[in-house]
């Protein structure tokens, strides 16, 4: 990949009004995207219905929109991909990739705990066994080599996913899309070369790299920004009385995730000043691309 190729995008899920958080990830996948002279598209993660509030995906949009942050092409919403993810999971079915599994999450944290393991890893419970008709996921199997890769702002990070996740789902017992597959299988055809997003996302990356590999899709470059906590250290978020965006001031809200992400405010007064003087101080700061 050459960054004359770039194409970034920011994919919001639909839980509520975009905050301080959601605006730092879109303003540095925005920036990136600008400074490198590359495409930025939005895609709506809608593929979790009981998670998602009404309205909320127009009024994120709506917000971009006042902040200028504008994408290349017109939105695109996952619920609408089933079709893409299907040929994706007959693809790692054929391959052998893929099993039922009957556990719950409760049954997954009381197997992990009787074996010493972190509570988020899921042992292998049914990796070979036969799972009886019903409702059941479907996980993938995972490698016992560590994956590894550079990430733009965090440098090398690598993790042993049997070890440290273990099989993970790719569709869930309800039917509902894993969030692993569809943003992998989406971002491969969008053909999106670099990820811009939060560092709570980081320790995913590993997994993404796995199912980008069985797929035989391309891995993009990645970069991962702090994240914006709340009083009481936790990750801003809806769950975490994370407020609204004030669209009253866009260019008060623009500085605030401008100032979060390492850089002086820029004294600019209005959007189109702020974004203008920011893409220049973005240039360079993570170095020259590299495929």
């Amino acid at each position: 990949m050459s960054a004359g190729l770039y194409c970034g995008r920011f994919a919001p899920s639909p839980t509520g009004p975009l905050h301080l958080g959601s605006l730092v990830a879109a303003l540095a996948s925005w920036l990136d995207a600008r400074s490198h002279r590359g495409r930025w598209l939005v895609r709506i993660e809608d593929i979790d219905p009981p998670r998602e509030e009404a309205g909320a995906a127009r009024a994120q949009l709506a917000a971009l929109a006042a902040l200028a942050l504008v994408p290349d092409q017109p939105p695109v919403f996952q619920s609408g991909h089933s079709d893409r993810y299907l040929k994706a999971l007959a693809r790692l079915q054929a391959a052998g990739q893929v099993y039922r599994c009957g556990c719950s999450r409760t049954a997954v944290e009381r197997e992990a705990a009787r074996l010493g393991l972190p509570l988020n890893v899921y042992a292998g419970t049914c990796r070979d066994r036969t799972v009886a008709a019903g409702p059941a996921g479907l996980r993938v199997r995972v490698p016992t080599e560590e994956v590894v890769f550079v990430d733009r702002a965090c440098g090398p990070f690598s993790q042993q996913l049997e070890r440290e996740v273990g099989d993970f789902l790719v569709r869930r017992a309800d039917g509902l899309w894993a969030y692993q597959l569809a943003v992998v299988v989406d971002d491969g055809a969008q053909a999106i070369t670099d990820v811009v997003r939060g560092a709570d996302l980081l320790d995913n990356t590993p997994r993404q790299i796995h199912l980008q590999r069985l797929l035989q899709l391309p891995t993009p470059r990645y970069l991962h920004v702090p994240v914006v906590l709340n009083a009481d250290g936790e990750k801003l978020s809806k769950q975490t009385g994370a407020a609204p965006l004030d669209l009253s001031d866009p260019v008060a809200q623009l500085e605030r995730a401008w100032r979060h992400l390492g850089f002086a405010a820029t004294g600019t007064a209005t959007v189109a000043e702020f974004l203008s003087h920011a893409v220049r101080a973005w240039q360079g700061r993570w170095g020259p691309l590299v495929p």
